[in-house]
């Protein structure tokens, strides 16, 4: 069975499309493990602990708090430690939503 050479470029294309995709999820998680390193600074072994619960549990819940927690050290909103209180604050006003009322009008 002969092999054409469009057969070793569609290949090529595959295993370079892998090696980028690979690439990117290294990358990924690079940065993911940069941004707990700074993190983990600022936040008290319950919060942090807390936090990693977070990750397991709700990967899109963690992300924000995660960014949200970079951007104010970025901005210099946290001075010190954070504490396991004040992280549940945070997450509260994180995961706040506006009661909802239901208003029964009599005719």
């Amino acid at each position: 069975m002969a092999y054409s050479g469009n057969d070793n470029a569609e290949a090529d294309s595959e295993e370079n499309r892998i090696k980028k995709a690979l690439a990117k999820q290294l990358k990924a998680m690079q940065i993911e493990e940069q941004k707990k390193q700074i993190v983990r600074k600022f936040l008290d072994s319950d919060a942090y602990e807390r936090l990693m619960n977070i990750r397991i549990a709700n990967q899109e819940l963690y992300a924000q708090l995660l960014d949200l927690l970079i951007a104010m050290i970025q901005n210099r909103q946290i001075k010190g430690v954070i504490s396991d209180a004040e992280f549940k604050g945070l997450l509260a006003q994180l995961t706040a939503r506006p009661e909802s009322s239901i208003h029964i009008i009599h005719k």
